[in-house]
């Protein structure tokens, strides 16, 4: 089943540049899907669509079946249903203090303060920034500035969350804990929508793949078939992932017998090599 389909979306900004063209995307109920492409290509417009932040200039935008209404009503329902982390976490936290900053969404749908503030603590927990109620956003580390802004989503119990370029700006360590929370969050049923230009982490947890290039979909499928084709990577300002251009390397100018599909990860590689010298 998917949860988030659109159809043939297209998209003008009010100046009449055409930012999306006849995009067709699905993301399956309980996975994890990655959108790829560079800068510009289109990736921040379309998730904006995904709850109503944006709406069509033709095309349809689907959630579990339905087609997305743009009233307020209904708005505020999609939005407890799909949410967005932006790629800047200073765009998403404007509070004086990181609880306050949680707690703003579900205060904003009418719960009760001991609701609330229930559903801030276990948020929080999750992401583990317990302890940091009292600090101001503005003097956390990238990291933690992530972490506070999908604490509030969580705070709002999504089905689905759509997070634009989680590990931009963050380092290794950083970007390492964002992805095995969201990998842990995927593990518990939600639904994990990525976009990000970072070919090496996609092998590692996405269930299928979209590339995007100008604002059309320009290849779509699993890891392996995306990575497979290698014109269509580089088309859209891609490149492999470093396992897959080591083994391109190997077997091109070093005559190493590793056919495609390469492998796309170091337990992939690792196994591969194994495989030749035993043969």
């Amino acid at each position: 089943m998917n949860v988030i389909e659109t159809r043939k979306l297209t998209y003008h900004y009010p100046d009449g540049t055409k930012a999306l063209e006849d995009v067709d995307f699905n993301a399956a109920k309980g996975k994890i899907i990655a959108l790829l492409g560079p800068n510009g290509a289109g990736k921040s417009t379309l998730f904006l669509h995904f709850n109503g932040i944006l709406r069509p200039t033709s095309g349809t935008v689907q959630v579990n079946g339905e087609s997305l209404k743009y009233d307020k009503k209904n708005l505020i329902k999609i939005r407890q249903r799909v949410g967005i982390v932006f790629q800047n976490p200073d765009d998403q936290l404007f509070a004086p203090t990181v609880i306050e900053d949680v707690a703003f969404g579900p205060m904003n749908i009418g719960l009760t303060e001991v609701e609330v503030e229930k559903r801030v603590k276990e948020a929080l927990s999750k992401v583990g920034m317990e302890g940091y109620e009292k600090k101001a956003p503005h003097h956390l580390s990238g990291g933690q500035k992530k972490r506070v802004a999908i604490a509030g989503i969580l705070a709002m119990k999504p089905e689905i969350m759509v997070l634009d370029e989680p590990t931009s700006g963050l380092d290794p360590k950083g970007a390492s804990q964002i992805l095995r929370l969201l990998y842990q969050l995927n593990k518990e049923g939600m639904t994990i929508v990525i976009s990000t230009h970072d070919v090496d982490l996609v092998p590692l947890y996405a269930f299928s793949v979209y590339i995007i290039s100008d604002g059309k979909i320009i290849k779509e499928g699993s890891p392996s078939e995306v990575f497979d084709d290698v014109t269509t990577i580089r088309k859209a300002n891609l490149r492999l992932p470093r396992i897959a251009h080591l083994m391109e390397i190997l077997e091109k100018e070093d005559s190493l017998p590793f056919d495609k599909p390469y492998p796309l990860t170091i337990g992939e590689a690792r196994r591969k090599i194994l495989e030749e010298f035993k043969s």
